[in-house]
């Protein structure tokens, strides 16, 4: 289902006020702007180069389910600074969103009920299945690609700037930060992730998960409020845990060998899914690494997927 948008003259005052200060951005790599006061923090990320994906994945043998093979291995050669958002966005910025301009985001979201994802009546962003209200400053959950796709159109003319979703390869290359030490964003050992991660831990430990925690505990049992965790090289907080973000791209496997200049993989048609990327507070931990690619259809709503946002730089 398509949603429309309403923009306010309150909205429209807002790009005015804005938009000298949206002008004067610090391109530095690792600088932290906003272009509003209520505006998600970005940090900008800087050019490079870097070896995506991974030779192999995961064979699932449930019936109908197909081998998610996260290669070729390519080299990709981002040549521009861009901005990512410093964390996932938050409750209360989509909030700040639906309130502006009425729109009406998605519901019934899939949630695990111990044996399977239930969509469940009367669960969407407001009620993601927490047992509680969830916090203003935690991550956004229960939202569609569709959902996130508005934000970002809402976000941009409310502040003159090009705000988008990243591609897969800017989030990839995010996610590693320059480095590239091992299997996880970390190193290769799957338990050593707890302090810039918020994933499926002892903290979190629940029978009813069809897979085993790690060994390490981040002492959140279930999504964690945005940056509460060590940042990783470029600044960025939860990139990898906490809920899954979806990106630009339209996922297919193989991946195809072009483009490898950091701009996303369309479809020449109809994109039957879209990636996702990071896992979350209850993935297993194979799906926490940088290179996995969930696949998801646009309408997919999830209390374990939220987004992130980026924004090109070269618009003032």
């Amino acid at each position: 289902m398509k949603h429309l948008i309403r923009l306010t003259l309150a909205t429209c005052a807002v790009v005015l006020t804005w938009s000298a200060q949206a002008a004067d951005v610090n391109v530095n790599a690792g600088a932290v702007f906003q272009d509003c006061a209520d505006c998600p923090e970005m940090v900008v990320v800087p050019p490079g180069n870097f070896v995506m994906g991974y030779d192999g994945g995961i064979d699932l043998e449930k019936p109908g389910l197909e081998r998610r093979y996260e290669g070729p291995v390519r080299t990709v050669a981002i040549d521009y600074s861009y901005a990512l958002g410093r964390t996932e966005v938050t409750q209360g910025q989509y909030q700040e969103f639906t309130d502006a301009t009425g729109y009406v985001s998605g519901t019934k979201c899939a949630i695990w009920n111990g044996e399977t994802w239930l969509h469940t009546e009367g669960s969407d962003w407001r009620d993601p299945g927490y047992g509680r209200p969830p916090a203003e400053n935690e991550p956004v959950a229960c939202v569609t690609w569709t959902d996130v796709k508005a934000y970002t159109v809402w976000l941009a003319e409310k502040t003159g700037q090009a705000y988008r979703l990243p591609t897969e390869a800017e989030w990839e290359y995010a996610a590693r930060a320059g480095t590239n030490i091992g299997e996880y964003t970390w190193g290769d050992d799957p338990d050593g992730g707890c302090d810039v991660a918020n994933y499926y831990d002892q903290s979190g430990t629940d029978p009813k998960r069809p897979h085993d925690p790690v060994g390490c505990d981040d002492g959140h049992a279930i999504v964690a409020p945005v940056g509460s965790l060590q940042p990783n090289a470029f600044g960025l907080y939860d990139v990898i845990g906490n809920v899954w973000e979806w990106v630009e791209d339209c996922y297919f496997m193989p991946v195809p060998l072009a483009p490898t200049d950091g701009s996303a993989v369309q479809a020449t048609g109809t994109c039957e899914n879209r990636a996702v990327k990071g896992g979350s507070w209850s993935s297993p931990v194979f799906w926490d690494r940088p290179t996995f690619r969930g696949r998801d259809p646009e309408d997919r709503i999830s209390h374990l997927f939220g987004f992130r946002l980026a924004r090109d730089l070269s618009k003032n």
